[in-house]
């Protein structure tokens, strides 16, 4: 019995060697046949400007109207629409003025008495004046004449300043073109009810844009007129400079935010519209960028990897192989963003692959500038 035991034990041995050799020689292509490196464009982080301020504004024209009205009445006729351009005086809007109209007629009539009123007045005054040279009249009686012509001459001025008022507000139903531009927005329809201080249309002047952006309240004394900034259109990317030509001395209404105009090159003015969005960039107190090593590092935005509610970026170890690194991310400065945890400003980190990366894929640097 211990020789047949041995005997199998012997051919068990046997068969594990073969099926190890197996394997073994399995094996060899397999390794062979790995997928080939990622190829990737690494660089470093660029260092954000030592007290870099960082705000964002819209482009919008140098002169803006928003066309309202002073009374209260439906729209008869818009005679315009967007993107009409019109004439300083051109008729843009007529709002019912029947009611207005009959008031006017009652003024007129009004002002006819008053009128009439007064210019007897006048010729009492003036023979009661003659009588009074004769001693035909008491100074009490000429004094009463006076009075009456001095009364009705109000009466008079008061009539004619309300149909002046009637005509003021007969003008607000025919809403004029204080400027010449272009429609660039129409806020309400024919038929509609036109109230007090709404705007209904809104009129831009051609030609020349500037910025209007806000600064907290925490950087506005390192901004001074005439600073040179560097502005960025979110949509295009075209990045131009700028100077900051107003400042406006107060917060009161706008939570705590500046207002500030920026000019716009004449060589940029044909590449923007209104409304486009841009962010600014100044450095602060010098004219220069200055780099310190507590600055944070910046890499470009396109750079990013999403994971739900997480950022991260990869970065190449050195084995070459992509790790993929959470980060926390600070303020924008144009088409770059801030790390502020995460990425030392030594780590070359993934701009841009040639493939799909993946957490642990092998990499080849095929550029290290971007």
């Amino acid at each position: 019995m211990k020789s047949i035991n041995q005997t199998l034990v012997n051919a068990l041995m046997a068969l594990s060697i073969v099926g190890a050799a197996s394997c073994s020689s399995a094996g060899d292509p397999v390794a062979s046949d790995q997928e080939s490196p990622v190829g990737v464009v690494t660089a470093l982080p660029a260092v954000s400007p030592s007290g870099a301020i960082s705000f964002s504004g819209r482009v919008e024209s140098e002169q803006t109207a928003y066309i309202s009205t002073r009374v209260m009445g439906a729209i008869e006729k818009i005679h315009v629409r967007e993107g009409d351009k019109v004439l300083a005086g051109q008729l843009l809007v007529s709002i019912s003025n029947q009611d207005l109209m009959a008031r006017r007629v009652q003024a007129e009539a009004a002002v006819a008495e008053a009128e009439a009123a007064w210019n007897v007045a006048q010729k009492d005054q003036q023979r009661f004046k003659t009588l009074f040279e004769q001693q035909s009249v008491s100074p009490k009686e000429l004094e009463n004449v006076t009075l009456q012509a001095r009364s009705a001459q109000s009466r008079y001025e008061s009539a004619t300043q309300m149909l002046r008022e009637l005509e003021v507000s007969l003008g607000y139903t025919r809403l004029k073109a204080p400027f010449s531009g272009v429609i660039t927005r129409k806020m309400v329809d024919e038929g509609s009810m036109a109230n007090p201080g709404m705007p209904l249309l809104i009129l831009e002047q051609g030609g020349k844009l500037r910025v209007s952006a806000t600064i907290p309240e925490s950087e506005i004394a390192h901004v001074q007129r005439g600073d040179r900034v560097q502005m960025t259109v979110k949509s295009s990317g075209k990045v131009f400079p700028g100077t900051i030509l107003l400042i406006s001395p107060s917060s009161q209404g706008t939570g705590g935010q500046y207002l500030v105009k920026l000019s716009i090159p004449d060589s940029v003015q044909k590449a923007l519209l209104s409304g486009m969005y841009v962010q600014a960039s100044l450095p602060r107190d010098t004219g220069q960028a200055v780099a310190s090593q507590s600055a944070s590092p910046l890499i470009p935005l396109s750079s990013i990897v999403y994971r739900d509610q997480l950022t991260g970026v990869y970065v190449v170890s050195d084995d070459q192989k992509a790790i993929l690194r959470w980060v926390r991310l600070g303020k924008t400065v144009g088409d770059q963003v801030e790390v502020l945890s995460g990425l030392s400003a030594e780590e070359r980190f993934v701009v841009r692959a040639e493939g799909k990366l993946s957490n642990g894929a092998a990499v080849q640097e095929t550029n290290s500038k971007y």
